[in-house]
This record gives C-alpha cells, structure tokens and sequence, in this order.
C-alpha cells in the first residue's frame, strides 16, 4: 500500500535533517491566505490534542486550593495556593520564570477573575491564560489532555508554526499529528482548507518538505 503523502513529507524532513546531539522538535509551518487577520474574529487560538503527544514532556501548573490543590499535587508540576498567587504575582520575576518555564495553567473557576488580575499581564501576551477547573474536580483528565496539546496561536500573522512531535518519533506518528492540526486549523477558516495557501514541516534546523 502507498504511503500517505504526509507521511512520506514527514519521513522526508526526517531523513534531511543533519544529526544533532539533542532531540529536535518537528515543526509544522501553515501559511493562510485570502483571510484578514486584522480583524480579531479571524484569529485563531485554540488548543489541538494530539492523537500522538508532543514526544516531549508539557509542563501543567494548577492555581487552586483545597481539594483541588490536593488532587493536583499527583498529577501537576507545579501546584499554586490562592495564598501563594499574590506573593507570586509581586515578584515580577518570578511570575514570569514561571510563565516561561510553565507550558499551561488550570485555575480553579473562583479564582479567574483574580488570576486575570493579578497574572494577566505576564500570562496574557504569552497566550496562557488558564483554562477554568471546577473546585473540588480531579484535575487527572485534564492535565493529562494538556500534556498531549499544542496551542495554535495567528495573532495577526498569516504564517504559524506549531511543534507537531519530536524527531524520535515514527513519522507515521507526527504525520498523525499533522494530518488533526490542519484539519482543526481549516475548520476554523471561513473557507476551510482554502484559506490554507500551503503547509510544511521541519525538524528544528533542518530543511522543510511540503505538506499541503
């Protein structure tokens, strides 16, 4: 049976790349066309679950108390108390080493609006405003779900990149991951996969084979 055409691009730009010391990320490029993106309506952000993972290890913060923070101790990096959010908040710098090292963050439902007020600045320009929690949940689903996502973010730029795994993983594995972030990417688009004038994917440094 004949390879699919994203497998063989995948397996293609894995076979190109020079071997490093490090495992590289695989990227996939999408370039949108015909789509005015100065408009806010027309951006795109949302998270994609990966059918395969990311291949690397996502980290998950929890910003809750009680049963929650209980619960999330098991199953989340990194586990921030309603009294410890204001103390973290105040030192800038450790607010944004968290931002940065920390690749999402649940928030138990009440304390949004205080999230948004106090972490709003650092997490908002990095488009990683918390997803809500109710308080009491197993956070277990929903950490683990984050842990295989990637974020799609246009801004108002018509070419994105989104890491789609990792070259240690079978190509047939990241052509999986590649093949559910543009169809979720076209069914975002006013026209669908028409809006997509072309895709590629790459590892980190190495050439990029086309996928669309």
């Amino acid at each position: 049976m004949a390879e699919k055409p994203t497998v063989m691009a995948v397996q293609k730009a894995l076979e190109s790349a020079k071997k490093r010391n490090f495992t590289e990320t695989v990227e996939l490029a999408i370039n949108l066309k015909d789509v005015d993106l100065s408009i806010p309506k027309n951006r795109i952000q949302e998270d994609i679950v990966l059918p395969n993972g990311r291949g690397k290890s996502v980290r998950v913060c929890v910003i809750g108390g009680g049963e929650l923070a209980l619960k999330a101790k098991d199953v989340a990096d990194l586990v921030i108390t309603p009294e410890e959010l204001g103390a973290i908040a105040d030192d800038k710098k450790q607010a944004k080493k968290i931002a940065n090292s920390t690749d999402y963050f649940i928030a138990e439902a009440p304390l949004m609006a205080v999230v948004g007020k106090r972490l709003g600045t650092v997490l908002g320009p990095r488009g990683k405003m918390p997803k809500p929690i109710p308080p009491g949940a197993d956070p277990a689903a929903m950490v683990e779900g984050l842990r295989k996502s990637v974020t799609v973010r246009t801004k108002d730029r018509k070419t994105f990149h989104v890491p789609v795994g990792t070259a240690s993983m079978p190509a047939e594995e990241i052509a999986d991951n590649v093949d559910t972030v543009v169809k979720r990417v076209a069914l975002r688009l006013e026209k669908g996969k028409l809006n997509i004038a072309s895709a590629y994917v790459k590892t980190s440094m190495g050439p990029s084979e086309k996928v669309l």
